[in-house]
Order: structure tokens, then sequence, then C-alpha cells
């Protein structure tokens, strides 16, 4: 949940109504935002 709410600026209350399924769909894609800059840095 840490990598969505810095990714997407989401805080516990707007995440809280997600089933698990769909905090794991938004986790993915923060992952492949985050995914880039770490290949840039090296």
């Amino acid at each position: 949940m840490a990598d969505i709410a810095m990714v997407f600026h989401w805080g516990p209350a707007d995440m809280d109504p997600m089933p698990l399924e769909e905090l794991a769909d938004w986790r993915e894609r923060a992952r492949q935002r985050l995914e880039p800059q770490k290949q840039r840095s090296r």
C-alpha cells in the first residue's frame, strides 16, 4: 500500500474500501511507474 500511496498520492481512506484484488492491481501499476525511474539511475 505504501507504493500506491507514494505513486498515486492516495491516503488510507482512499484505499480502505478497495478489495485486496483491486489493491494488488493498483500496486502493480505503481510498480510499473516506478520501474523506469530505477533503470535511469543505474
